[in-house]
């Protein structure tokens, strides 16, 4: 059973800074520049109203206290955060350059991870200011920041599982024949809602051809009796991602449907079964590859197998090849193989997976095989 999740606490945000601080460090860093986004919110607990042209910052490295630099106008809310209490929190007024106030906090000839999320206009103007130093992207440097999940944040990723799968298990009472995809993802949406997702980030539904694109975008295309039908839908719950794909079959499925679908499952099993302490990412995607090549059908397998997970539905780690990265404990991703047959129909299977001390568990329990539905 799925622990409750529970607030995080200023300590827990203490402990993130500090690791963050120490991993930059190891990686031959001076500091680490955070900017809005999910990296400012999973370090602080802090997430501005709106991310605009006003500069905030937050300045992690050495042996200084952690720094937050926010618009003058935007202090109460940062303070208000959970983790304001282990930062020093300064200030810029509209008028001032929040660049020069910036610098003041840096040191010229440094190196800095920065955020992936910061605006060119916020990095532009810190190279002007801050003589000498050099800037790489976080996911570059520090790609690992927020892959590997504790208690907490496991239990909030099984608590989106579950929804997810709560959701699956009423959209296949529901009609799919006669009825338009953006329908039945609007069905899906509100289903994810209703099971406690407070954020619903994408309902794909791919019938007939259309599921041979795997990003594709819900439309006006009716479905017919005898389409394939991927859904792949997910979102936010408790402030981390959900991400789950089943294919459905309107009515009764040809030969080469069932055998498609038969291919995908084994080989997402044998992926999920390739999952354990050490492995490195790419082992899992050569896993579900080398089954999905020897049916017959590798030229068909058109992207990787999975993507890390966490506050973003696609972060650090990626199972793919050339990723030699290995696998620990706490790590979570998709493990998502797929067919897509052009001009006729897709296949696909995603459970969100996590690594632990002795193999992988899923967070999707829902049924893996050719579901019909009406």
């Amino acid at each position: 059973m799925a622990l409750t999740p529970i607030a995080f606490t200023a300590e827990d945000f203490r402990a993130r800074m500090t690791r963050a601080t120490q991993d930059a460090a190891a990686e031959g860093l001076d500091g680490l520049l955070v900017t809005p986004g999910p990296d400012l919110l999973w370090l602080t607990g802090y997430q501005p109203t709106a991310i605009t042209e006003r500069l905030t910052l937050l300045v992690l490295g050495g042996d200084a206290d952690p720094q937050l630099l926010v618009p003058k106008l935007e202090r109460p809310d940062a303070e208000a955060a959970v983790g304001a209490g282990v930062m020093k929190i300064s200030d810029w007024r509209d008028g001032d350059d929040p660049y020069e106030v910036a610098a003041r906090l840096l040191d010229p000839g440094a190196s800095y991870a920065v955020s992936d999320s910061a605006w060119a206009l916020h990095l532009l103007g810190l190279q002007r200011r801050v003589e000498g130093a050099r800037f790489f992207a976080v996911t570059e440097r520090l790609p690992m920041l927020r892959a590997v999940k504790d208690e907490n944040e496991l239990a909030r990723m099984a608590a989106a599982g579950s929804a997810a799968d709560a959701a699956f298990g009423e959209i296949v009472k529901t009609q799919f024949s006669g009825r338009k995809e953006t329908e039945v993802a609007a069905d899906l949406a509100q289903l994810l809602r209703e099971f406690g997702h407070e954020q619903v980030d994408f309902t794909v539904v791919g019938s007939g051809p259309n599921g041979a694109n795997p990003h594709h975008e819900a439309g006006d295309r009716v479905i017919l009796r005898g389409d394939m039908v991927v859904l792949d839908f997910g979102g936010l719950m408790y402030g981390y991602g959900s991400d789950t794909s089943r294919t459905v079959c309107v009515g009764e499925p040809t030969s080469q449907m069932r055998e498609v679908h038969d291919i995908v499952r084994a080989a997402q099993q044998a992926a999920f079964e390739a999952v354990r302490p050490g492995v490195a990412c790419q082992e899992i995607d050569r896993t579900a590859r080398r089954l999905i090549t020897e049916a017959g059908y590798g030229e068909r397998f058109i992207h990787r197998t999975g993507h890390g997970i966490g506050m973003t539905t696609h972060e650090p780690p990626y199972m793919v090849e050339g990723e030699e990265r290995p696998t620990v404990p706490g790590m979570c991703f998709s493990i998502e193989p797929g067919i897509y047959i052009p001009d006729a129909f897709g296949v696909r299977i995603e459970d969100i997976v996590t690594v632990t001390a002795d193999g992988g568990k899923r967070f999707n329990d829902t049924d893996r095989g050719l579901v019909m539905v009406e």
